[in-house]
């Protein structure tokens, strides 16, 4: 019974020495968490995404049929990565380095992109906007 009384000061504790630290904000643990969140809530907008990706390489036919069914996939292994990631947020994965040429443990993406939109996969300038005064200076 006593354990039970200590186990929340232990798990406190543990956790403001690992998120206190510097480098754990760096593609670490909280990074990983986001990450996962970020899979599960925006994982549907794949579903628009990978059409517009297989049209710009493949034609709007492909992207029609081709896009919608890749959509899908891409959609559940999204909503399937972002729940193993804040499930084991606090636990590197092995082969889930920040780097993809590199091997061993890490906190890195299980799905490359690790985000559902990018600066690289930015339809109509939507979430990053290419005039934007940052990217000027």
């Amino acid at each position: 019974m006593k354990f039970l009384k200590i186990c929340p000061v232990i798990l406190l504790v543990f956790f403001f020495l690992c998120f206190s630290s510097p480098s754990f904000a760096e593609s670490g643990p909280l990074e990983k968490i986001g990450r996962g969140v970020a899979n599960v809530a925006f994982g549907p907008l794949e579903l628009v995404q990978q059409p517009l990706d297989v049209a710009q390489d493949k034609g709007n036919i492909a992207a029609l049929t081709y896009g919608v069914f890749k959509g899908v996939a891409m959609t559940v292994a999204r909503e399937v990565v972002g729940v193993i990631d804040i499930i084991t947020f606090l636990m590197p994965l092995p082969g889930c380095t920040d780097d993809p040429e590199d091997i061993g443990w890490g906190y890195g993406p299980m799905l490359r992109p690790a985000w559902v939109i990018d600066r690289e996969h930015n339809a109509f300038n939507f979430f990053y906007d290419d005039n934007s005064m940052c990217e000027k200076f």
